[in-house]
């Protein structure tokens, strides 16, 4: 394991028992933690994208603000839903918040999940192509985005312009050399993981994914990061690709992790829909002394697999409380996992 970042979904309620009562105090604090996840040396800061909840959303500002803030941590997202996205407009956004950063993003995005709202991103202005499925729509502007970033022009230049152009056709403005090679796609299925890896994205894999076998989750999962990796060795890229998987660990040193984690029952995998087609596996959590959270962690076949691991962290529970979270895995856990071997 070569790093370790943590990933919030940015939830936020009016709630008295919340310490993240509003949109500003979940962007606010998503910047403080970040600042502080780098200040205690872990490699990345990673935020989820949802519409229509309280929770994040419109990633963009968040991503350079917290680049703005901070000079070595990777900053992310897993993932941004492409069903929602005008690919070229989110080509200019990534690309500027990847500047602002210096080359730090590394931008995840998906097909996405069941929302809030029926066919949300019909509000946004999006609809499937005749004979597509929304699935299919998300793949199509994530081609285009990829294809944006590459960098080269596509587009005719008007013969007399407001200012002058450089020669040849027009590239999308302001560019990011290499933001190309840093996004990830959030694969559900080990066929999109395949399809990812044809397409030289790297992979984010979540904690949970299409139960195709009836296999533990941490099984299934495993193998579909050796299915992508044989996919893009297949393709002949020559970059290595990285991998991540995101899980819930909480390594109990106190009262507090006790109080808040220590009667945790979701220590099995569970199997759910998530449509009426859809089969599930939902990953278990972790939850135990770091002696205990080592062995149990090097039993898990795809945290041995990947190179990146993701700890989901309870962001209502407020900034100092989950910067101890991050602490004691960094501290007390990560070393005896190879981390940055």
């Amino acid at each position: 394991m070569k790093k370790i970042g943590f990933l919030s979904f940015g939830h936020w309620t009016p709630s008295p028992q919340s310490g993240t009562r509003s949109a500003a105090d979940a962007l606010l604090q998503s910047i403080d933690l970040a600042v502080a996840a780098e200040e205690l040396g872990a490699d990345g800061a990673y935020f989820r994208v949802h519409h229509f909840a309280r929770q994040l959303a419109s990633p963009f500002p968040l991503l350079a603000a917290v680049g703005a803030k901070t000079s070595k941590i990777e900053i992310g997202t897993g993932v941004i839903d492409m069903r929602y996205e005008n690919p070229l407009y989110m080509a200019e956004s990534a690309s500027a918040a990847d500047l602002i950063s210096g080359g730090r993003l590394q931008l995840g995005i998906s097909r996405g999940s069941p929302e809030q709202v029926i066919d949300g991103w019909r509000y946004f202005g999006y609809q499937p192509a005749e004979g597509e499925t929304e699935a299919d729509m998300a793949r199509r502007h994530t081609e285009v985005l990829l294809d944006a970033l590459r960098g080269e022009g596509f587009a005719k230049p008007n013969p007399q312009p407001m200012f002058p152009n450089p020669p040849g056709m027009l590239r999308l403005e302001p560019h990011s050399e290499g933001l190309r090679d840093r996004i990830w796609w959030g694969a559900g299925s080990n066929a999109t993981a395949v399809w990812a890896a044809k397409l030289g994205m790297n992979l984010q894999s979540s904690t949970l994914k299409d139960d195709e076998t009836g296999e533990p989750f941490h099984i299934q999962q495993a193998k579909q990061i050796r299915a992508y990796r044989e996919a893009w060795a297949e393709a002949g890229h020559t970059r290595t690709p990285r991998v991540s998987v995101s899980r819930s660990i909480f390594a109990l040193m106190d009262d507090r992790d006790r109080a808040y984690f220590g009667g945790s029952s979701n220590d099995g995998d569970k199997v759910g829909f998530l449509d009426e087609k859809t089969r599930a596996i939902f990953g278990r959590s972790y939850a135990a002394s770091p002696e205990f959270l080592i062995e149990q962690l090097k039993k898990d076949e795809a945290i041995a697999e990947a190179d990146t691991l993701l700890l989901t962290v309870p962001n209502q529970l407020g900034v100092d409380y989950n910067v101890h979270v991050i602490e004691s895995i960094l501290k007390h856990v990560a070393p005896a996992m190879g981390w940055r071997e």
